[in-house]
């Protein structure tokens, strides 16, 4: 459900090079036609959590509701809009929409793992975030649509995601009661708590760095002079490294998350994803088959985490807010991807691409000192018995 639900994600970067053409379209409007998705992801985020809806409203409803309407709204895009100003507003509105898939997905996932294999459980989630955001690029490489075309078949994907939700998906053994007040506070109560602090910190350095390297990377690549050696397309490549890439890292994540405690795995990703990004501008004259690798261990460690830092919340939060907590946790983090999505073409710009995602080192990099603080904490983050 969440692989399908999410293709609408990133449905406009992957048509971006035809929108050039179709609309006049700059590097300005690019951004806005992420960020705005990304804003919408916050209103969403926030007034859910405003609400406690994760919390008060069957999940399995919630999921399929949300995944539908997102999917509407990229439908209507794709039919009736032919310029820019239009589809900034349905943009946003698909990431109101969009605020009630991951998060609630979250929770119904950790609903269905107890401590022992939650991490790795968790990072089969986060997998299928990964793949479904990058899916569209994969659609635009090889399915040779028009920009129109893409939108389409990322928005049937949603309409399934949809249906699945309804008839199939159901919360698991270990779902927590339903919220019995509403306590929008809880939101703010938890950073009072140094787990959930830690954790929200660490959580939103990995999300400084991720959205904006999977905004950026295509033009990245096309800009290293490398496109045409590439053995595939730039999208495909992206869909590769970021994807497919994405995935295996969001399951070795997990795993390692079961298996030697939720702050290590953290903070190997951490600081692997983060010399990356000092890496890449040494990288960025490289030769095309060691281009595609470092940013296939780049597209691993920079989602590895993300499983881990909503495992860990969901564990030391108030387990009556754990669908809450989840979706503040999301929408601070969120809020942070449209700074750095918007700043790296500013650097780019400046400096050329070869040093744009210098940018984003210091979000890692500071993510990795609060899991090293976090990871002096025993207990439920330590690495369960069966991991052991």
């Amino acid at each position: 459900m969440q692989v399908l639900g999410l293709a609408v994600w990133f449905s406009m970067s992957a048509v971006v090079p035809s929108l050039r053409n179709a609309w006049g379209l700059t590097d300005g409007g690019a951004v806005w036609l992420t960020a705005s998705v990304q804003f919408g992801f916050v209103a969403g985020a926030l007034t859910s959590t405003a609400l406690n809806l994760a919390d008060r409203v069957p999940s399995p409803r919630l999921l399929s509701v949300s995944a539908a309407a997102a999917a509407t709204c990229t439908v209507v895009l794709a039919v009736f809009v032919d310029q820019f100003s239009l589809a900034v507003p349905l943009r946003f509105l698909t990431g109101v929409f969009l605020a009630g898939v991951y998060p609630v997905g979250m929770k119904l996932m950790a609903s269905w793992a107890g401590r022992a294999g939650r991490g790795l459980t968790m990072g089969v989630l986060i997998a299928a975030l990964t793949l479904g955001s990058t899916l569209p690029h994969l659609i635009a490489g090889v399915g040779s649509l028009p920009w129109r075309g893409v939108l389409l078949a990322a928005a049937t994907a949603g309409f399934l995601a949809s249906v699945i939700s309804l008839l199939f998906v159901r919360p698991g053994p270990h779902a927590a009661p339903a919220a019995p007040v509403r306590n929008p506070r809880y939101a703010l109560t938890m950073f009072t708590e140094r787990g959930p602090r830690l954790a929200n910190l660490g959580y939103f350095g990995h999300m400084w760095e991720l959205y904006a390297l999977w905004t950026w990377i295509p033009t990245f690549l096309l800009t290293t002079g490398r496109a045409e050696e590439l053995p595939v397309s730039v999208e495909t490549a992206v869909f590769l490294t970021m994807g497919i890439g994405g995935a295996i890292g969001c399951l070795l994540g997990g795993w390692g998350a079961d298996r030697f405690g939720r702050p290590p795995a953290a903070l190997a990703a951490l600081l692997v994803s983060g010399v990356c990004c000092l890496l890449s501008p040494l990288l960025f004259p490289a030769p095309a088959a060691l281009l595609l690798a470092f940013c296939t261990v780049w597209g691993a460690a920079v989602i590895a985490d993300s499983g881990v830092f909503s495992t860990t919340l969901s564990e030391v939060a108030d387990q009556r807010y754990v669908g809450t907590a989840l979706t503040a946790q999301t929408a601070i983090g969120f809020a942070l991807t449209v700074i750095t999505i918007q700043l790296t073409p500013l650097l780019a710009e400046a400096a050329g691409w070869r040093y744009a995602f210098l940018l984003l080192a210091p979000g890692p990099l500071a993510g990795a000192v609060a899991m090293r603080a976090l990871g002096r904490r025993a207990g439920s983050l330590a690495p369960s018995p069966q991991g052991k």
